[in-house]
């Protein structure tokens, strides 16, 4: 009580002192978050009593802070969100306890034959999904845009009851009451009052979506249903990709926090309110499918860093998409070393069409064309051909909004380029669509991810296939395409392949911690979605759909999020560390023909850690790592010192005191299941300390692939477990052999006792001290 009390003395001279500016004009008003790191009392009414003394006094009225607040993060940590303006802001900075005030951000977005793919089947003797008994024991929590609570895979029928540690809630709204939760959904939240202080009150009378958790836009029902969803039979897309669909651990619970609409982003107040509440509602895996591209903003300044830290260090995984900026450099999101950031790949499952000339000679793209009705000849034109008049140079052969000649396109089949501003064909689709063409035939770089197109065919191919179709229509004077139906073919296209879209690493923010950490399915997803969504593509909407095909990192994360949960069953006491060694020391670098993994972009080329992190995931050696890299939460605070955040910030988010001593290896000492050294001066020595949670007994001995120019020895060279030795300490020492600057080279360390593989990724440049000093 002491220190309450002097507390209210400080805020009470703080008031005297602020109280000439009670009455700052709300023109720049905005909405901030006010993060106050972890709780200083364990009562979450006074954790939220102290909120509204701080606000009132520099609002100069408790109905004024009334008014002004919106959250009160009272759960997992300590903070709130308000409508302040910005001298209103920059006052409350400097209140005892405040670690940072952060205006609020919008944020964005980022099938059956997967789980396959990933031989994650119920028939595996001693497989992850059999050991796990479905993901039974776990509650995945889904951070999105809602659910579809009527979907097949959200029925309750062979789930167990609630556990009786949930303390979560089944809150109504528009569309959803009590009867929409059940034993497979046992909580869902909304959040949508950041939202509404930064776009104003969201209307739904138009019926786009819904105050409610119920999903309006399909993007959260897809991501959970790829996580946990039930097993529902005979579903597909359009006739294609047919057969039984199933989220990863269907025996899972699930609980769904709506912080997005269809109606543009999610409000990073709301993202906030929904961490706090998930964790004080028992969640053991956060599933994230969303971000904001770079610049990245700093971890204490990160609603999505400062959530899952405090959810991390309560012992909840959380996974989150790395972001569909690829395949650039350095444009990876979520990068802290907390998160499980997941990069897309690749499946095994293609959708041939065959076009046919009429010369009779066909070529094959990929396309989801199911219209019979285009099974006859039509004219081809290519785009350049057609420009409208006063269209810039060049531009109508990628087809770009307003380019192509409607008289000369009308009934058509277009040929379009990609250029090298278009990141796919739905701007040249919208163009041919707006001039009534037949149909797109678009030459890109090659890539397996399909455009969906629901008024005409739209069939991709490279630009080797486009150029053949540009050299058939030279040589005739009426040249004609046909398109076959698309089919579904499994097992004809070598998989997995990092997809042309993933974000790649090194970290903008912290290149010392490797990201993404591991890459898996995210290519033509096909799982459930909201019949409710509008589809941007078409003019004339089909039936709604139960079942869509999506792609992106967002498809990704809920394939980790659903492993996770599985191990989580299997391990339940591993920390959320262990779990991502496990993920990152057993995945794979070779296709299912051995060969190693290829990362889609302009051009292909071998995947490397930035691509992939530590490879394509493997669910099945997940499960026996052998050794794990662990680490926790003074691990986590160490990472912050170095990252030069100050002693009392660090102490208020961990509650904890905190004094950053000066270490100048730390970050590459961080016990990560990877050694990062963006920049490698002649010689550098770093550690790392493993656990065995294998057999007792076991010896394992050290292999190096050491990164192009570099020699590294590891010392020591074996390591010798028993009963009463569990973790050991190793060191790796690299030596330069450049005297150049260098670029990033690859390489691996791994322990091998005769059925264990664990590995980690080596990833080094070398620079030349003073390289860029004037001379």
């Amino acid at each position: 009580m002491a220190s309450l009390w002097i507390h209210s003395i400080i805020l009470l001279v703080l008031a005297m002192k602020l109280q000439p500016l009670f009455h700052v004009a709300l023109a720049s008003t905005n909405v901030h978050i006010v993060y106050m790191g972890e709780r200083q009392h364990d009562e979450p009414e006074r954790v939220r009593d102290s909120h509204h003394e701080v606000l009132s006094i520099i609002l100069g009225s408790h109905e004024a802070a009334k008014e002004s607040i919106l959250y009160s993060y009272k759960h997992g940590f300590s903070g709130f969100a308000a409508v302040l303006t910005e001298s209103q802001a920059k006052l409350i900075a400097d209140f005892p306890g405040v670690v940072r005030v952060v205006p609020n951000r919008v944020l964005s977005l980022q099938t059956t034959r997967s789980w396959d793919f990933l031989q994650v089947k119920p028939h595996i003797r001693n497989g992850i999904l059999s050991k796990s008994h479905s993901g039974i024991g776990s509650i995945v929590g889904i951070l999105d845009t809602g659910i579809w609570p009527e979907s097949e895979s959200f029925k309750e029928e062979g789930m167990g009851k609630v556990p009786s540690r949930w303390k979560g809630i089944c809150q109504i709204g528009e569309k959803f009451n009590h009867s929409h939760c059940n034993r497979k959904i046992i909580g869902a939240r909304w959040y949508v009052k950041g939202y509404e202080a930064e776009f104003g009150k969201l209307n739904t009378s138009d019926g786009v979506e819904y105050l409610s958790p119920r999903d309006a836009a399909g993007h959260g029902t897809h991501t959970a249903s790829t996580a946990a969803g039930l097993q529902v039979e005979n579903v597909s897309f359009m006739g294609l990709a047919q057969g039984l669909a199933r989220g990863g651990a269907p025996s899972a619970w699930l609980a769904v926090y709506k912080v997005c609409w269809s109606t543009g982003g999610c409000s990073s107040v709301d993202l906030l309110a929904a961490f706090d509440d998930a964790i004080f509602d028992g969640v053991d895996v956060l599933s994230v499918s969303l971000g904001s591209p770079p610049p990245l903003p700093a971890y204490v300044e990160d609603v999505l860093s400062i959530g899952s830290f405090h959810a991390v260090t309560k012992g909840i995984s959380v996974v989150c998409s790395a972001g569909n900026s690829g395949p650039y450099p350095q444009t990876v999101i979520n990068t802290a070393p907390w998160i499980i950031t997941v990069a897309a790949s690749t499946i095994d499952r293609a959708f041939p069409t065959v076009i046919t000339m009429g010369n009779n000679q066909t070529l094959v793209g990929q396309a989801f064309h199911t219209m019979k009705d285009m099974n006859k000849f039509h004219p081809i034109v290519y785009g350049d051909d057609i420009a409208a008049s006063g269209v810039v140079e060049g531009s109508a052969r990628s087809c770009d909004s307003g380019t192509l000649n409607a008289t000369l396109a009308r009934g058509k089949v277009v040929l379009c380029f990609q250029s090298s501003s278009q990141r796919s064909a739905i701007i040249a689709l919208s163009t041919v669509m707006d001039v009534q063409a037949a149909g797109l035939i678009f030459a890109q770089f090659p890539t397996k991810d399909v455009t969906i197109s629901w008024d005409i065919p739209c069939v991709q191919v490279d630009f080797a296939i486009g150029t053949s179709l540009l050299t058939y229509m030279g040589m005739t004077s009426n040249p004609v395409v046909k398109f076959s139906l698309t089919k579904t073919a499994v097992g004809q296209q070598i998989s997995p392949e990092v997809a042309f879209f993933s974000s790649r690493g090194p970290s903008s923010l912290s290149p010392s911690v490797l990201k993404p950490d591991i890459a898996a399915p995210g290519v033509n997803i096909l799982a459930s979605w909201s019949p409710a969504s509008p589809l941007p593509t078409a003019m004339t909407q089909p039936p709604p759909l139960n079942f869509n095909i999506e792609s992106g990192t967002s498809m990704a994360c809920p394939h980790i999020s659903g492993i996770v949960a599985l191990l989580k069953a299997i391990h339940p006491t591993w920390s959320p560390a262990a779990i991502k060694s496990a993920l990152v020391t057993t995945a794979s670098l070779e296709d299912e023909y051995g060969q190693c993994i290829v990362a889609e972009g302009a051009p292909h080329k071998k995947a490397d850690p930035f691509d992939y992190g530590g490879g394509h995931v493997d669910p099945n050696k997940a499960i026996a790592p052998g050794l794990i890299y662990d680490m926790g939460f003074s691990d986590y605070s160490r990472f912050l010192c170095t990252m030069g955040y100050n002693n009392s910030a660090i102490s208020t988010i961990t509650k904890a005191r905190t004094h950053c001593r000066k270490s100048a290896n730390f970050l590459a000492n961080l016990n990560l299941p990877s050694i990062t050294i963006p920049e490698l001066k002649k010689k550098l020595t770093v550690s790392r300390t493993v656990t065995n949670v294998g057999p007792v007994n076991s010896v394992y001995t050290a292999f190096v692939q050491a990164p192009a120019g570099t020699t590294v020895i590891v010392e020591p060279s074996s390591l010798f477990f028993n009963s009463t030795i569990r973790k050991l300490k190793f060191k790796v020492t690299f030596h330069s052999q450049l005297r150049v600057q260098g670029r990033y080279s690859f390489g691996n360390l791994l322990w091998k006792d005769g059925f264990h593989v664990v590995r980690i990724p080596l990833i080094v440049r070398t620079v030349i001290q003073d390289f860029y000093a004037e001379t």
